[in-house]
């Protein structure tokens, strides 16, 4: 039997669930949205559906009004987005005629609750959380404070070793953060459970809500989003590639980020005197699909320098430190640079007071000083907003690379330490 990993926003629903009237958990298909619900009804009672049953969606459909009148309370209701418009108003009118705290816990495996529209009607009334697949932090019961360490104390980070090898950051990054692909050491069982994953979103979540008129050009563009991991997601590039119009692939890409299964990076936008890139960056949320999109190996990966790697490490580090940013509530945002001059910062996190902390990647186990080079760059034109420059590489030493420029291994960003399942 598998162990239940405990999930770093459960105290928060409870909290939130203490302090407003509905709580709504967001997230990609099995994240572990339906076990957290399952846990906040076994502590706070009530009474819990889910709208994947056939039945009680049909009920939540005809009749929303009775459907959430008729309930014992909390009411908490797995896969949200699939009642529409209807049912949230329903729940808006139930809550607007009572006061009472944690009447509702809602989950959704789309954004749906965050169009204007709706989230304007809960304004006041609903906390949100993302509840995203397994971080690393999670999976070692390790710390998730690196953002405000990294602000607050970044020399606090150097000096430690990381027991971490290059083969098991391949695995990490081939088995992703899923409940169900990081407890699976079978390939074969791995790669048919993402190809059934990402077949039901594209088939079946993606038309809940919108026409897809080509199923299989949608499936082109999300491999060609994970080949290009890092990369502005220019249309007429992303067009050309996946053979379909322009609009469509504007259509598409918001469809895909949508149901969680790409995640943007906007350019930050800074006062440099420099004409910064402005085109979003789209990432694949999970490493282990963007693996599968791609059909990479192990044994591919292991081949010195092989192309995907730095693209997929990447797309790893942008995932866990999402992870940290959702489990930690910070404000802190997450951004990448690139201006007309070629200088170029893979991930730029700001704090809600303008300090700056800058990230390269790096799939490297001894990156020199050359991969600082930018760091060192907007260290000098940002001057004391500049708080820290950070090189991730695959090694295992911890060093300072002089001035606020520090040389970190991957493994930092959960405490280093390794799961007992790798």
């Amino acid at each position: 039997m598998s162990r239940l990993i405990p999930r770093a926003i459960e105290p928060l629903l409870h909290e939130l669930a203490s302090g407003l009237r509905i709580v709504i958990v967001n997230g990609p298909r099995q994240s572990g949205k339906t076990t957290l619900l399952r846990q906040a009804h076994a502590v706070r009672g009530g009474q819990y559906v889910t709208l994947d049953d056939e039945k009680t969606l049909a009920a939540a459909l005809e009749d929303p009004v009775s459907f959430v009148r008729g309930r014992s309370r909390p009411l908490i209701i797995d896969e949200i987005q699939r009642g529409g418009d209807r049912l949230v108003r329903a729940i808006k009118m139930a809550v607007d005629q009572s006061r009472d705290r944690g009447q509702f816990i809602l989950s959704g495996s789309s954004k749906f609750l965050t169009i204007p529209t709706l989230s304007e009607s809960l304004a006041g009334r609903a906390g949100f959380l993302d509840l995203w697949p397994l971080s690393l932090s999670e999976r070692v019961s390790g710390p998730i404070d690196f953002i405000e360490r990294v602000f607050e104390e970044p020399q606090s980070l150097i000096g430690a070793r990381s027991e971490w090898s290059r083969e098991d950051y391949l695995e990490a990054i081939i088995r992703g953060g899923y409940p169900e692909t990081v407890l699976l050491k079978s390939d074969l069982a791995r790669s048919r459970w993402y190809e059934g994953y990402a077949s039901t979103i594209l088939n079946r979540d993606i038309t809940d809500f919108a026409q897809v008129h080509h199923v299989g050009g949608l499936s082109r563009l999300l491999a060609l989003i994970a080949a290009r991991a890092g990369s502005p997601a220019v249309l007429a590039d992303l067009a050309r590639d996946a053979d379909l119009g322009r609009e469509t692939v504007r259509n598409y890409l918001g469809y895909l980020n949508m149901v969680f299964l790409t995640n943007d990076l906007q350019g930050w936008a800074t006062n440099l005197n420099t004409r910064a890139a402005k085109t979003p960056r789209t990432y694949i949320t999970d490493s282990g699909l963007a693996t599968q999109l791609l059909s990479v190996t192990r044994a591919k990966l292991r081949t010195p320098g092989h192309r995907a790697l730095g693209g997929l490490l990447e797309t790893f580090v942008v995932a866990e430190l999402t992870k940290l940013k959702a489990m930690s509530l910070s404000r802190v945002g997450l951004y990448f640079y690139r201006d007309s001059n070629d200088h170029e910062v893979d991930i730029v996190l700001e704090s809600p007071r303008g300090e700056v902390v800058a990230i390269e990647v790096k799939a490297s186990v001894s990156p020199g000083l050359g991969a600082a080079r930018h760091l060192v760059w907007l260290r000098e034109k940002l001057g004391d907003r500049f708080v820290a420059g950070v090189v991730l590489h695959l090694g295992e030493q911890a060093l300072s690379y002089g001035d606020r420029i520090l040389s970190l291994p991957v493994s930092a960003l959960w405490g280093h330490a390794r799961p007992a399942d790798l």
